[in-house]
């Protein structure tokens, strides 16, 4: 490890740190509105949208100096892409909010409008970029198409003859990481925000209503920062964590798990090339940010020459347990071997960068998270505690998570549907061992093709269901939903296809003819789904019902039966969908998706402390881990079922009027006592069976023996998710979320507008902006849309799709997405984007598949 300290501002990016002394003497307050941890591009775009916002008293601490910390060492690039929905808006706010700073602060960030080309060298790749485009034509970033002979003819220093395409995005481009924190850093002092240096967290205690956070003043001692002595106490209504590689810190001042750890980035800095120089002699402008994502690098010009940023395999994950109090605007010692590959095929692809030497190198700390994506939002179990962590590309996120950050924190809710970065989507079984290996994979995934059905190795399996063995043994080739393995399908047992890249495709994979054939098994006779990563809660005390009455939409089931009900953000949207079972007056079995769990957790139980006073005792229990779930359907669910049930009447235990459809009831299939609810998520005849978890394997074998001679076959959720869209369900994190209410949704029937609930008014006042609808998708023959693609009329976009797949029943694509309400009339004639072409899309009437339900409702 050695310190460059002194060569800093050589770096590419580094901008001028002694800046900062024109803060120097500020007195430290004591009392704020909102306190920002860490001054890193990400902390210091905080700190001014709340100022922008309208907050004041609000205060920005610092350990060390600003941008000290992976900000220094950032190659400062700007890349618009992501295959993310609502980090492409984040990326999008931060684009356009660089270019006004010099006109609010004075000070130029440093922003080079140079574009980004990122290259493919196969058809799959650019099928990566088809689809990703039509994502951000739903969010209306620019870009387009070249071919190889464009490049060539455009750019003639790179070698295209073994390309397939590109996209460019001519907008975006590379900026000063130091300058664009220190330019929002003159913002949000301009807007009253204070800034202080050399002042380290030591300790947070919440007081009930406000914090309490422990602070001390740091002091400069042989090259490193001490404690002086000098300490003080902050009383601050919100805190924000924005401390990027000192995040473990952070989380054990917190008593929190957050999977953020440091993974080592290396880039070099080349001498100057001659061919370079010449070209841009002849008056030729800057090359745009290169990506060639094949060959897993960046490059760009830098000085005469190229930066070269490479996403290696093998970098590994640091400071697991804390950044050492030495570690300041420090490097690690660079590793040229492991990033041979990736330098060689720099030179491929710039042949005039094999003649010039390396001038410079960095290696340091960038912090990831197992998924890639940062942690946005509240911090769980905690009230007023915000964490923004993790940023793998701090400064392309820095300005739009400031903004959509403190939208959250001034007005309850962001403008976009943040639950894809909440930090509650991960839950306190992460483990740092976890996190490092799961943050190293993420890392080297960079630039590996990102195919929507991607299931990543590293770190599985872990949470496994007592069955997961037997459905292994069945070909069960599985995913993982919030740590659990769940099978995605079920493949020829004697040629696996587990993590096989062959299998996967932005076409029909190799899974497709499996999960064909088990969506038409269901509805021909039954199918068995292991749906045991469900989140459930029972909810139980004298304040239960009142409280559910107010929390959710629907009205409360009565005993023994259930309903289906959502619960509102304070915009009116959906926070969150349950199933109810009520299994007693003041008592209620709560089910709800399993990939949300701590995030449902964590919701759920404010809302429940917010409430005793209120509506008297209730207690909570998340008992996720103590019940399986096995979802039976099919036309012959009932005779499996009745061949396992023991009842003094076994013909008529299962029929309409002794078992009718959403209800529950307490029934023992075998020697296993089952919660069974009528009630199915793929339209047929059905039951789940929520059981004892230390029985499911009896249990799914007892099933699987009585299904044989009905045809039963296992299911996996890929066909669940065709057979769903078949009947309109609409699934929380696609169809449901911020971005509309459950009146936008269609989901009328499932609330009450005769009670009072929260969010009520909100909902109301938003009125009707967009419908959800289901759409027949004539699409190409060899591909179904994946839930990302936009929806067009006359040219325009009109909506975008959230799910998509393929319907047995209509024997074509299928999709569910939104769009304006004029065009939501079954019969509407729209297009759909894919891959890269526009094709036929019919708005459809809700569940095209036995739209009266005759199927679920029939009798014994």
């Amino acid at each position: 490890m050695r310190n460059v300290a002194a060569r800093a501002p050589a770096a590419p990016g580094i901008g001028d740190l002694g800046r900062e002394c024109q803060w120097e003497g500020h007195a430290l307050r004591s009392q704020v509105k909102a306190l920002v941890v860490g001054g890193g591009a990400v902390g210091t775009s905080i700190a001014y949208h709340l100022a922008r916002a309208g907050w004041d008293e609000v205060m920005l601490l610092e350990r060390d100096e600003l941008t000290s910390g992976s900000t220094w060492h950032a190659a400062g690039l700007l890349p618009y892409f992501n295959m993310s929905y609502a980090t492409s808006w984040i990326h999008d706010h931060s684009i356009k909010l660089y270019k006004t700073l010099e006109a609010e602060t004075g000070l130029n960030a440093g922003f080079a409008v140079v574009g980004n080309l990122r290259m493919a060298q196969s058809d799959a790749r650019m099928d990566e970029f088809r689809l990703y485009a039509a994502t951000a034509e739903t969010v209306g970033v620019p870009f387009e198409w070249m071919t190889p002979s464009q490049i060539r003819e455009r750019w003639p220093l790179l070698r295209t003859e073994d390309l397939e395409g590109a996209i460019f995005h001519p907008t975006d481009g590379y900026i000063n990481p130091a300058d664009v924190t220190m330019a929002l850093a003159k913002g949000a002092r301009q807007r009253g925000v204070t800034i202080e240096r050399r002042w380290q967290v030591d300790g947070y205690e919440w007081a009930g209503d406000h914090w309490r956070v422990t602070v001390t003043k740091m002091a400069e001692k042989g090259g490193n920062l001490v404690p002086s002595g000098e300490r003080q106490v902050i009383e601050a209504e919100h805190v924000v964590t924005a401390t990027g590689n000192h995040a473990q810190r952070t989380a054990r001042l917190l008593g929190i798990k957050i999977p953020a750890i440091p993974v080592e980035h290396q880039f070099i800095v080349t001498e100057p090339d001659p061919a370079l120089r010449a070209w841009r002699a002849e008056g030729n402008p800057e090359h745009p940010v290169l990506r060639d994502a094949d060959a897993k690098w960046y490059v760009r010009e830098e000085r005469g020459g190229w930066i070269l940023g490479p996403y290696e395999r093998g970098a590994p994950a640091r400071f697991e347990h804390g950044v050492p109090d030495s570690f300041r605007a420090d490097l690690f010692p660079l590793d040229l071997e492991r990033i041979e590959e990736e330098y060689m095929s720099m030179i491929h692809r710039i042949p005039s960068s094999e003649e010039v030497g390396l001038k410079d190198d960095f290696n340091g700390p960038i912090c990831y998270t197992p998924d890639g994506n940062p942690l946005l939002g509240p911090a769980p179990g905690l009230r007023n505690m915000w964490l923004a962590e993790g940023f793998s590309f701090g400064i392309t996120a820095a300005g739009g998570a400031g903004h959509y950050l403190a939208q959250l924190m001034v007005e309850g809710e962001a403008a976009i549907d943040m639950a894809s970065l909440d930090p509650r989507r991960y839950g306190p079984w992460i483990t740092t061992e976890y996190a490092a290996r799961k943050n190293e994979e993420a890392y080297e995934h960079v630039y590996i093709l990102h195919h929507p059905d991607e299931e990543r190795p590293a770190c599985r399996p872990l949470k496994t269901a007592p069955c997961y063995e037997r459905m292994r043994a069945l070909g069960a080739q599985f995913g993982q939903v919030n740590g659990w393995e769940r099978p995605n399908y079920f493949g020829p047992v004697d040629a696996p296809e587990a993590f096989d890249h062959d299998a996967r495709s932005f076409r029909r994979g190799g899974w497709w003819k499996h999960a064909k054939a088990e969506a038409e098994a269901l509805r021909q006779a039954a199918g068995l789904i292991d749906a045991s990563a469900f989140a459930k809660h029972l909810l139980e005390g004298p304040g239960a019902a009142v409280f559910l009455d107010w929390f959710t939409t629907n009205k409360l089931p009565k005993v023994g039966r259930i309903n289906l009900t959502y619960a509102l953000g304070p915009a009116g949207t959906v926070r969150t969908e349950y199933t109810i079972v009520r299994l007693a007056e003041e008592k209620f079995y709560l089910v709800s998706a399993g990939a949300w769990q701590a995030y449902d957790s964590d919701f759920l139980a404010k809302a429940v402390a917010d409430k005793q006073a209120e509506f008297g005792a209730m207690h909570l229990t998340d008992v996720t881990a103590q019940f399986g779930v096995f979802a039976l359907a099919g036309p012959r669910s009932r005779d499996i079922l009745s061949s396992l049930i023991r009842d003094a009447d076994p013909a008529t235990a299962l029929s309409n009027k002794r078992f009718p459809w959403l209800s529950a009831r307490q029934i023992e299939l075998g020697m296993v006592p089952v919660n069974a609810i009528r009630v199915a998520y793929t339209g047929e005849l059905g039951w789940e069976l929520h059981h004892p978890m230390e029985m499911q394997n009896h249990l799914f074998d007892r099933l699987m023996e009585a299904g044989a001679p009905h045809g039963l076959k296992p299911v996996g959720a890929r066909a669940q998710n065709w057979l769903r869209q078949e009947k309109s369900y609409r699934a929380f994190g696609t169809e449901l979320g911020r971005d509309a209410s459950p009146l936008e949704a269609g989901l009328d029937r499932f609330v009450d507008q005769g009670k009072a609930f929260h969010g009520k008014a909100a909902m109301l006042a938003l009125g009707i902006r967009t419908r959800c609808v289901t759409l027949r998708i004539d699409g190409p023959q060899d591909a179904d849309p994946w839930g990302r693609e936009a929806l067009l009329s006359g040219g325009r976009v009109v909506g975008r799709l959230t799910s998509g797949g393929y319907s047995v029943a209509l024997g074509a694509s299928i999709a569910m997405g939104y769009v304006a309400p004029e065009l939501a009339a079954p019969g509407t004639e729209l297009r759909v984007r894919m891959l890269g072409e526009t094709w036929p899309a019919r708005v459809l009437q809700d569940s095209p598949y036995d739209p009266e339900n005759a199927r679920i409702r029939i009798d014994a």
